[in-house]
């Protein structure tokens, strides 16, 4: 371990970022993925409208396509970060997360916009995977699952100011001028990042960008039972939660008519799953990440078959103060799992580390983004499609830790 945490010394003569400062730059980096997803929410109606969406549920493709660009994405990104170091995989990967809003600014139909959101999803893969291979370049075990709280605190806590800010950009300039927003964001990471962050793969470390050796090594990886095991579980949780974001806009503003009150109901929410994080930093170096995760599954999947029963009480429509309620105490177990179901499925892979992390990321992000549709898909004015997929995928989630935790 000491010799990762001495790479951001030996690869680059100039002075390493503090631990502050490391995890602050990683923070930003994950965090414009979330800002590119939460601060288009307000504007998801305004956006169907002048582009000629007629079916509600449609207006959610705009938030799960760039998950599918993630999914794509990540794959490309991190073999090459393996090869060329982790700096020039990052740079490509702004370059057309740029392009990709440039796109979205000046699309005139619904087609063109999800085809700026793809490329924009594939752009922000690179810091997506990169930075967890950053991480796993320098920590292992409970170090590393501190640095990923730390740095996930901030991914989460993003979507409480993020659908603010977008209503406010909306309100004033319309939602073109959001993804202006993401440019001048994007802009300031990735200069800072390339100022202050020293190369962390080492030339001899670094693996040639073969489509023989990567075919093998993701062989390798699939049947690395831990990291498959938490791969497919972590996409199980990232479902439960791409189902509520794709949904929330309609469920909030639409089913329980808080219009501009929305962003509020939102953020209290985020903070449940950003207190969570912030808390499991503490919490992983006393309890441990596997017991942890056996706990907060349990709540979750308990919660969500007792809310299940309540909601067919309500013909689907839970007074709100109770909605909430329940969202916030499985959210809040749900920023518990994120860091460490990452952390365990990428543990064993520290030989592959970039590699690693496109497997991991892109299998998790493609088992989300299809579970995730279907629940938003399902909307029919009620919460009923979205408890319901939240007990089903948890329920298949503790199967799964079951599974990969078996002798």
């Amino acid at each position: 371990m000491a010799q990762r945490e001495a790479t951001l010394n030996t690869t680059k003569s100039k002075a390493a970022p503090s631990f502050v400062e490391f995890v602050i730059i990683l923070s930003m980096m994950m965090a414009l993925m979330a800002l590119s997803i939460d601060a288009m929410l307000p504007a998801l109606p305004k956006i169907g409208n002048d582009l000629g969406i007629s079916n509600p549920n449609d207006r959610q493709l705009v938030i799960s396509i760039i998950f599918l660009g993630q999914a794509v994405g990540q794959l490309f990104f991190g073999p090459l970060s393996d090869k060329t170091g982790r700096k020039p995989a990052i740079y490509v990967g702004y370059v057309l997360f740029v392009v990709g809003s440039l796109i979205s600014v000046f699309a005139q139909n619904f087609s063109v916009m999800l085809a700026g959101r793809m490329l924009q999803g594939i752009g922000i893969s690179s810091p997506r995977a990169v930075s967890m291979a950053l991480v796993r370049d320098q920590f292992e075990g409970r170090r590393m699952a501190r640095v990923m709280s730390f740095a996930m605190t901030v991914f989460i806590l993003v979507p409480m100011i993020a659908p603010t800010i977008g209503q406010a950009i909306l309100s004033i300039a319309g939602w073109r001028s959001i993804f202006g927003s993401f440019i001048i964001f994007s802009l300031v990471t990735v200069v800072w990042f390339g100022i202050r962050m020293p190369e962390t793969l080492a030339l001899e470390n670094r693996i040639p960008f073969s489509v023989k050796q990567i075919w093998h090594s993701s062989v390798k990886i699939l049947k690395t039972r831990p990291a498959l095991g938490y791969t497919v579980t972590g996409g199980l949780i990232q479902g439960v939660f791409l189902g509520y974001l794709n949904s929330s806009q309609q469920i909030f503003q639409e089913q329980y008519s808080l219009g501009d009150l929305f962003p509020i109901y939102f953020a209290t929410i985020s903070l449940a799953l950003g207190l969570a994080s912030f808390l499991n930093a503490r919490l992983v170096m006393q309890y441990g990440m596997h017991k942890l995760v056996h706990w907060a599954l349990g709540v979750v999947f308990g919660l969500a078959v007792v809310f299940l029963g309540v909601t067919l009480a309500f013909a689907g429509h839970p007074p709100l103060w109770l909605l909430m309620v329940y969202l916030m105490i499985s959210f809040f177990c749900t920023g518990i799992l994120f860091g460490n179901i990452n952390t365990l499925a990428m543990q064993p892979l520290g030989h592959l580390a970039g590699l690693g992390a496109a497997i991991v990321g892109s299998l998790s992000t493609l088992i989300s983004l299809l579970l995730g549709m279907l629940i938003g898909q399902s909307y029919n004015g009620t919460v009923f499609p979205l408890t319901l997929g939240m007990a089903i995928l948890t329920g298949f989630a503790i199967l799964g830790v079951r599974w990969t935790t078996a002798e």
